[in-house]
């Protein structure tokens, strides 16, 4: 009765806070290249539920508040590296990122639990490791809820996030800011020189940037390449903002020749505000194709055949957030029914299979909070009505649709909420997939990618119950994708989740030697993207032999139409339509099955 008394007094006093926290109305402002300077802008220590909860925490196990847990295992700080300023070192001084490896159910499912009752921030995981955020002095707390296998099975990746923090911001981010040297007259725009050289002389993907610089480097891209560029909106954001994008195609006129609806692919980063490198390669594809028309044959051909919408970031509030005030942020930034928790997670926000075996369903404060309501998520809302709109109203056809993340250099296809349920083209989206990885180990310094089931990165997908094994405990909620959305809701062929570099040394604080190289990985992944979809499933003559090979033995270009045995659960009507095992039609897409080897 004491702590619940403590813990009643505590929610009292919160209430009577100031509301500080509501979304600050967007005013308008002429767009400015300059980067943030963030002494100028005081941030607070810590928010005030991270305050309260780490309060009540050791009020609960009764850890003093000045104890530090010690940890072994962290790399020392580089010498000669710039200590972090004041403002990030009140924020994160105290946290580290802990890699738990999974060995059993039971493990998972334990962890899981203590996640969901800590309120912790989970990094990434799959069925072998789970990377959560914390404060260190609560590294005792999640011990204490964890069985004892699991006491020596976790290894720091950050020793010091602040300093991993600061170290991803471009190095004038913290500067004061001063007049230009002569030296420093540089013009900005894109430099028209062979892709080879862009890493060298194109200043703009040197750095991530800021949306400051984001939108006047793609109004600069539009007046440069008229012919072939269109700056859109896609919507408009909580705070008021607009979702910009790029539309890049060409659309050759031909009076002996039919046109149907325009074959459209859409390639978009930026759901989850703190993964930065997705907003910046989704960048660097769209500035390699823009770049690439009417000197590549191949790049030209591509453009022609397809419309390729760009979208950096579907969400601009939380992008800017954590640039001025918070690094980590994950979510949007509108208002729930907790004033000091704002945010919903846009990737947990669609309407097919919305908030499907959800552990955050009624907590606003937890990082994947899918919202009260399907599509309560208003960046998720208004790029759905945009792209069912496209599709309906404006004669497009959306063939390809691939959604960027961050971390752990994997390419998932749907479906997410659940793997006990196959999707009816699967052996066409893992075909797909295999050569998008393929492309991607090839490119030079290429990192390999793994290929499976969005679901499967679930490290509880398989239970022991019936029930368990259905729906499976996760870590964050399976169902409100954007990926299971665009293909089940609106018959995107193929559609993918591509989790870019690395594999937890930095994880979201990936440094920014590293834009360029993940670029150019998704931009050699988009071109094979476009080739197989013209029907050319090979890769180039000469890396998989004079012959025309790829390494897996299959000609280029070639289809493989056999069935493979044992697909019972999915048959085909007469009129073309597919029938999963529950009777139920699923859409009308060509079914092409792989050989088995």
């Amino acid at each position: 009765m004491r702590l619940l008394s403590n813990c009643c007094s505590l929610g009292l006093i919160l209430l009577l806070l100031p509301s500080s926290f509501a979304a600050a109305p967007y005013t308008p402002s002429t767009p400015s290249i300059s980067l943030p300077v963030f002494h100028q802008q005081p941030t607070p220590a810590r928010s005030v539920f991270s305050r309260l909860r780490d309060g009540l925490i050791r009020s609960i196990w009764s850890i003093p508040c000045h104890e530090q847990t010690k940890l072994s295992g962290a790399k020392a700080v580089p010498a000669g590296s710039s200590p972090p300023p004041s403002s990030l070192l009140a924020r994160y001084g105290g946290d580290v990122v802990l890699r738990f490896n999974i060995t059993s159910e039971e493990e998972a499912i334990a962890l899981a639990e203590a996640v969901n009752v800590l309120f912790l921030d989970v990094w990434e995981y799959n069925s072998e490791w789970v990377d959560i955020r914390l404060s260190k002095d609560v590294v005792p707390s999640l011990l204490g809820l964890l069985p004892p296998s699991l006491h020596h099975a976790h290894t720091p990746l950050m020793h010091d996030l602040a300093q991993a923090i600061f170290e991803s911001y471009p190095s004038l981010t913290f500067d004061d800011p001063s007049p230009p040297t002569q030296n420093d007259h540089r013009p900005f725009s894109p430099v028209l020189q062979t892709s080879e050289n862009t890493d060298r002389t194109n200043i703009f993907f040197r750095d991530y940037q800021p949306l400051s610089v984001i939108i006047p480097w793609m109004r600069l891209l539009r007046s440069l390449f008229p012919t072939h560029v269109r700056m859109i909106n896609i919507g408009i954001s909580y705070e008021g903002r607009d979702i910009p994008a790029l539309r890049v195609g060409v659309h050759p006129t031909n009076s002996d020749k039919p046109s149907g609806p325009r074959k459209t692919i859409l390639i978009t980063g930026g759901s989850h505000a703190r993964e930065w490198i997705s907003t910046s390669t989704v960048n660097y594809i769209a500035y390699s194709f823009i770049t690439a028309y009417g000197r590549s044959k191949e790049m030209t051909k591509l453009l022609e055949e397809f419309d390729w919408v760009f979208i950096p970031t579907l969400n601009p509030d939380g992008y800017i957030y954590t640039w001025e005030t918070d690094r980590l942020w994950r979510k949007n930034r509108q208002q729930t029914s907790l004033r000091f928790c704002q945010g919903v997670d846009l990737d947990r926000s669609y309407g097919f299979e919305w908030d499907h075996g959800s552990p955050s369903a009624n907590n606003p404060c937890s990082e994947s909070f899918a919202g009260e309501a399907a599509f309560q998520g208003v960046e998720a809302r208004r790029f759905a009505s945009w792209a069912r709109n496209e599709t309906e109203r404006n004669n497009a056809s959306v063939v390809a649709f691939v959604d960027l993340h961050s971390y752990s250099q994997q390419i998932l296809y749907p479906y997410t909420y659940t793997c006990a349920r196959a999707p009816p083209t699967f052996e066409n989206l893992q075909e797909l997939a295999m050569g998008l990885a393929k492309a991607i180990r090839t490119t030079d310094g290429g990192e390999e990618y793994d290929v499976t089931a969005a679901c499967e990165g679930s490290v509880t997908d398989g239970t022991s119950t019936p029930k368990q094994k259905k729906n499976g405990l996760r870590m964050e909620s399976g169902g409100g994708s954007a990926l299971d959305w665009f293909y089940h809701e609106l018959k995107v062929r193929y559609a993918y989740q591509i989790k870019l570099r690395d594999t937890g040394s930095y994880g979201f604080l990936l440094p920014s030697r590293n834009i360029v190289p993940t670029g150019k990985e998704g931009f050699e992944a988009m071109k094979y993207l476009g080739r197989f979809l013209m029907g050319d499933k090979g890769f180039e003559e000469g890396e998989g032999g004079a012959n025309g090979k790829t390494k897996n033995g299959s000609k280029k270009g070639g289809r493989r139409e056999e069935a493979e045995e044992g697909d019972d659960d999915v048959r085909i009507d007469e009129g073309g339509k597919e029938e999963d095992e529950n009777g139920e039609w699923e859409p009308d897409f060509e079914l092409r099955r792989r050989r088995k080897r």
